[in-house]
């Protein structure tokens, strides 16, 4: 079965990148160390620097190998065949809230990129609100089921 392409923005490649490149030159050597002080503190059984170090170590190895999963899969996404007549993977949306007048901006990110951050208004095209978003135009309502009910948003703006 083919492995469906992660989709990234060209900033989320290169912070993918970057963090890898840390991981693997910097953060490898750093708990390499403590293991190596924690060793020496003898009794390995109840050593809980030791533990602490392998746990560190186990889940940099885990980010490792997940981010090499998710650049062997990486697109990024070329914004200059992308117009701002509907939403797409990078647009930024800018919403109203139909019931309470509030407005928000979003920027639609893929799913498998890790650059999803709500904070920052960076949703996934396959969160609900992302989902429902997708290919729609300037004026157009939707509506969205969220833990705090149905929510109808209309489209003010689009953009890069």
């Amino acid at each position: 079965m083919a492995t469906k392409p992660t989709m990234l923005t060209a900033e989320g490649l290169k912070n993918l990148e970057d963090e890898l490149s840390f991981l693997q030159n910097v953060k490898r050597k750093e708990i390499a160390e403590k293991i190596k002080v924690a060793r020496s503190y003898g009794d390995l059984s109840e050593n809980s620097e030791y533990d602490d170090a392998k746990n560190e170590q186990a889940i940099m190895e885990a980010r490792i190998t997940t981010i090499e999963a998710i650049l062997k899969t990486a697109q990024v996404i070329d914004e200059s065949n992308t117009s701002n007549e509907h939403v797409h993977l990078t647009s930024v949306v800018t919403v109203e809230m139909l019931k309470t007048g509030k407005q928000a901006k979003y920027m639609i990110v893929g799913s498998g990129s890790n650059e999803t951050n709500p904070k920052e208004g960076k949703i996934s095209d396959e969160s609900p609100i992302g989902k429902a978003l997708m290919d729609k135009s300037v004026g157009d309502v939707v509506e969205v089921e969220t833990p705090g009910g149905v929510v109808q948003l209309k489209v003010l703006e689009i953009s890069k």
